[in-house]
């Protein structure tokens, strides 16, 4: 039987080394690929809505006069809308961030119910960047409010 010589040897492992590394590569990518959860905006959900049993992402502004809490207590309704007018009815069961409310921004995380409704499984409220916390809003009147916004000392 003949042995290869080690110049062989070296240039099988390392071909058997970049499959194993490409045949990872592409299994992640694949495992990434259903775990994608894709951004839409009202005006964009109603032009091409995503299938129902897609997770997808909604942003945009919580409509005013549109939160209404529902019988059971747990489960809200309301409505996103986008700078263009597009409104997306929402519906939400579970705990409702501090920071949601309305004339504010939202992301939902879910699926579009066949009747256009979004049925959210996470809301996540945005901020604006002169955000205080709750039990620091007296202090920050009492010193003027510009060391508090920015992080730091003003000069």
């Amino acid at each position: 039987m003949t042995r290869l010589a080690p110049k062989h040897q070296r240039l099988i492992l390392a071909a058997v080394a970049l499959l194993a590394l490409t045949g990872a590569g592409l299994g992640g990518a694949y495992a990434l690929r259903s775990q994608a959860s894709y951004f839409y905006l009202p005006a964009q959900m109603l032009a091409d809505p995503p299938a129902s049993d897609r997770s997808v992402r909604l942003g945009g502004m919580v409509e005013a006069g549109s939160i209404q809490k529902q019988a059971d207590g747990v489960t809200i309704a309301f409505t996103v809308t986008d700078q263009h007018g597009a409104r997306v009815p929402v519906r939400y069961a579970g705990i409702v961030p501090d920071l949601f409310v309305e004339n504010s921004g939202v992301v939902a995380e879910g699926r579009l119910l066949p009747g256009g409704v979004f049925e959210a499984d996470n809301l996540l409220a945005k901020h604006d960047e002169n955000y205080v916390p709750r039990e620091l809003q007296d202090m920050h009147k009492e010193q003027g409010g510009a060391a508090l916004v920015t992080g730091g000392p003003q000069t």
